[in-house]
């Protein structure tokens, strides 16, 4: 199936992709509303958040370029010292960037 890329369907794929995400989103939280919070669950959604990190993570730092790398290093170093997520995202960002101008990645 071909999609003919006028600015129209452009636009018509960004709003379909966006709906899309807005219902995944709305159904989780509707899907959840029946669900009760207790320990068990609690400790589920706490590991599914860590193990869908980790599924992230580890294929960058074994596949990686030196980028990925060094941004992996520069995200876990601010967060280890700073503890905000926020300036650890940014630490990431500009090493990666950085390394990745500096050798010509």
């Amino acid at each position: 199936m071909a999609v003919e890329t006028t600015p129209f369907a452009v636009i018509a794929i960004i709003i379909l992709m966006a709906l899309v995400t807005l219902a995944t989103r709305l159904g989780g939280v509707f899907a959840m509303s029946f669900v009760r919070i207790r320990p068990g669950v609690e400790r589920f959604i706490n590991a599914m958040a860590s193990s869908v990190l980790i599924a992230v993570v580890v294929p960058m730092a074994v596949s990686g370029d030196a980028g990925a790398r060094a941004a992996l290093g520069a995200t876990t170093a601010v967060m280890l010292l700073v503890g905000r997520p926020m300036p650890a995202i940014t630490a990431g960002l500009v090493t990666a960037a950085s390394v990745r101008y500096l050798v010509g990645a």
